[in-house]
């Protein structure tokens, strides 16, 4: 897997644009495969920077690393998730982002790629997550990730929900934006369908 610099975080935010989308799509071995023009005017990385290079490369040391885990084996199960997730800029800022995914499946029924669908995190939704994934971080620096995700169960328990659950209360209400990025989605998977086809009539003849 081609190596990326990771840079030094710095304490600045990158403002998102909430009529636009990030959107990168991965191999199953979480391998960048393409990134759209918003990514790279977000993330400061060129396509080439990037493609072939492990999508971990934007992780912030500020996010625990249970949370990637649980994300990483639910996508790998098929199913989606929706995550707040902070994210690391090539210049070391960072950016919030609520996150969907999207499997592309191949002809044997099995998962080929995931494409993740990236907008603005609400300040009313970070707000919501911060302490946890503080405590955590706090955690995993002391006793490792599988204390980390223990410690995510109980508190789950305690509230009576899934993760699952909790992000689609967070992310609540779906609002003229949230139906602007479900249409969004829906106009790139068309364009992704159609792009797919075409390198295969393309391999055919």
């Amino acid at each position: 897997m081609r190596q990326v610099y990771r840079p030094l975080p710095i304490d600045e935010e990158i403002k998102l644009n909430h009529k636009k989308i990030i959107v990168s799509k991965t191999d199953k071995h979480g391998r960048i495969l393409y990134v759209n023009d918003y990514f790279c005017e977000v993330t400061g990385y060129e396509p080439n920077e990037v493609l072939g290079a492990p999508h971990s490369i934007l992780r912030h040391p500020d996010m625990p690393r249970a949370i990637f885990y649980l994300m990483w084996k639910t996508i790998q199960n098929g199913d989606n998730i929706t995550a707040i997730v902070k994210n690391l800029a090539k210049s070391g800022k960072y950016y919030w982002v609520t996150t969907d995914f999207e499997n592309h499946i191949n002809q044997k029924g099995e998962i080929e790629s995931y494409i993740a669908f990236r907008r603005p995190a609400s300040r009313k939704a970070i707000e919501a997550v911060e302490g946890l994934y503080q405590s955590l971080l706090d955690i995993e620096k002391r006793h490792g990730m599988e204390a980390s995700l223990v410690y995510l169960q109980g508190y789950l328990d305690e509230r009576h929900t899934t993760y699952h659950k909790l992000m689609e209360e967070i992310v609540k209400p779906k609002s003229l934006m949230e139906k602007l990025f479900i249409l969004m989605k829906k106009t790139f998977k068309s364009s992704d369908n159609n792009i797919n086809y075409n390198h295969k009539y393309r391999e055919a003849v």
